[in-house]
Order: structure tokens, then sequence, then C-alpha cells
């Protein structure tokens, strides 16, 4: 019988990266100085960035590593059935992500792609739950507008024309409770003063079309050391414009129903998320699940894991064995699940 497992607040995991952020993240934590907090938050990580053996990785509050706690104890940590189709891969991670500067063009890999060419089952769908903007023109990019043959996307990456690739992206403003699903190949942009909960495969595939002023000429990170030949052709060239476009982004703001799904069915077999407005005690299935707190001062009580008091920018890590849980005492949540079981198959 697997021993239940207690709800874990988690200390802020904030690896380096490429570009400027963090304002937002030491906000919403109540961080006193926002200068020393980097644009990313990796929440319940068992994923390393890419090339690198370590970073990125959770750390639980008693020094052991989220990865080797699930890998030590799958079916408490994920679920019997989960661990039967996934092993000791959540098949989730979460981010907090705050783009102090606009995000290059990029692209992320299929599964497929990611199968033949990184030796990997998981590539990188990704999807933005929007928690805060600034600025006077919040805006996210993704998907050409037209299509867009081989030749002219390779040119713009070997000449870095900038102004071009993302003139060809359709801009998408955003404001808070928006979300945004962005398939793998999908090519995309983060704007500036766009703060997001960003739940995605747990890979760290990324193909940098733009990478002038993001990494050095030559990094092989830029194409996954696998030669912009080989890389571009994970990229999705063709037009979205019109419903197609409209289907990735939900506009949530106006919902406060207790439980909120944030995502459309074509997000089940990568990742669920809803956001929870405990204004009265909600009640949540069992499920390893990543909390972010977004607004009030509450409680998380677990089935069989114990009490956790909750407020404002804590991260949470729930295990499966923790059984049913409830959240009260006002709090607003993004609660974070990992690919919805009866679509296993087809992700």
């Amino acid at each position: 019988m697997t021993t239940a497992l207690p709800a874990v607040t988690l200390a802020a995991n904030q690896p380096d990266r490429f570009y400027r952020g963090g304002a937002a993240i030491a906000d919403l934590r109540g961080a006193a100085d926002a200068a020393v907090w980097g644009p990313e938050d990796w929440v319940a990580s068992i994923t390393t960035l890419f090339g690198q053996p370590r970073a990125g990785l959770s750390t639980l509050p008693d020094g052991r590593l989220l990865r080797d706690a699930v890998s030590a104890d799958p079916t408490g940590w994920v679920g019997a059935e989960h661990a039967t189709a996934f092993g000791d891969d959540t098949a989730l991670l979460v981010k907090l992500l705050d783009a102090g500067q606009r995000l290059p063009v990029h692209v992320h890999p299929s599964n497929s792609f990611a199968r033949s060419h990184l030796g990997c089952r998981h590539g990188k769908t990704e999807a933005w739950v929007i928690v805060g903007t600034s600025g006077p023109n919040p805006t996210v990019y993704a998907g050409f507008r037209d299509d867009v043959d081989e030749a002219t996307v390779a040119t713009w990456v070997s000449t870095q024309d900038s102004e071009a690739m993302l003139a060809a992206l359709n801009p998408i403003p955003v404001k808070p409770g928006d979300t945004v699903f962005v398939p793998a190949g999908l090519p995309h942009a983060i704007g500036e003063g766009v703060f997001i909960v960003e739940l995605q495969q747990p890979t760290d595939f990324s193909v940098l079309l733009e990478w002038t002023g993001f990494a050095e000429p030559g990094d092989p990170s830029a194409h996954l050391a696998i030669g912009w030949e080989t890389a571009l052709r994970c990229v999705d060239r063709d037009g979205w414009a019109g419903s197609r476009l409209d289907g990735l982004v939900m506009r949530t703001a106006d919902q406060r129903s207790p439980v909120v799904p944030l995502f459309t069915e074509q997000a089940a077999p990568f990742f669920q998320a809803d956001r929870i407005h405990a204004d009265s005690a909600v009640d949540l299935d069992p499920s390893f699940a990543v909390l972010v707190a977004l607004e009030g001062n509450g409680t998380l009580r677990t089935e069989h894991g114990g009490t956790v008091a909750v407020r404002r920018g804590d991260t949470l890590v729930v295990p499966h064995s923790a059984g049913s849980s409830q959240v009260d005492g006002g709090l607003v949540l993004v609660r974070c699940r990992p690919p919805a079981p009866e679509t296993w198959e087809a992700s």
C-alpha cells in the first residue's frame, strides 16, 4: 500500500535565463528586492535546462530533488494509473514567466520530432495563463499570418531578419484572465510586460529563429545541437488566421465560478489547468497537481497529506496520494495537472 505524501510548499527555483524580467515574480512572492529575481521560476520541476545536468530541478524542503523523490515513489507522487503510462515522469512543467523584454521568435518541436531527433518522448507543446500585464499594449505573438515557404524561413534565420519574422506573426493583445494554447511547431514570442503561468511538456527544447541579442553567435543550443537544416523542419509554416487562430485563445477574466477551466480539449493530451476561486470551500479530486496562489490567504486541506497554510505568491506541489483536497480563505489559485488519462495514447 502506498504511503500518503503531504502537499509541499516550494521555494523559488530560478535558473539563469537569456532575457530580462522577474519584477512581477518578486511582487507576487512578496520579495523585497526584485533585482535578484530572474524572469522564470520553474515550479515542481523534474526538468533541466537544455544540455545541463541539474539546473532547473526543484528542491524539496528536506533537501531532496523532487525528481529523485518521484523516482523513489512514482505511485505515491503521480498515482498508479499515471505511473503505468509515464513511470517516474510527472509529464508536466510549470513556470512563472515575467517578460521584462520581448522574447525572441522561437518554436518548439513536436513529440514525433523529439522522438526522431532528440531521443525524448516529449516535445514541447505549451500554454500561457496570463496573470498580469504592464505597459500600454501587452501582446503575445503566435503563428504566421500567411503560409511561408521553407526558403523564406531559412533566409530570415540566416540573416537574422527579426523585423520580418515578428511582422509575419499574428499579434494577440492579452490581459489577465486570458489563456493562449501554443501547439508544438507554432512560431511564437511573448511581448514585454506579460506575466504568465506557463504549462508545458517537461522539456527545454527551443529552436531560436531569432537569436541575435539572446544567444551567442554559433551557439549550438539555438538549434538544439542538431543543425539548422534539421531544426527548421519542426517549424509550422502554415498560415494561422480567423477561427483557427481564435481557437487558441480563451478569455476567462469575467468567470468567477469555483472551478474555471482554462483550456479547451485540445490541451488535454499535454496538460490541464483550472482557476480556483475559493470564496467558499472548494473540493478537488485526487491528482498530482501544481498550485500557484494568485490571491488570498487560506488553507489547503488534504484527505491523507495534512493541512497547509497558503497565501498569495505561494507555489505548492500536491502528490496524488494526498487524496482529495479542499481550499478556502478566498484563495485564487491556478491548479495545473498532467495530461488527462483518457488522452495518453493519443499524446
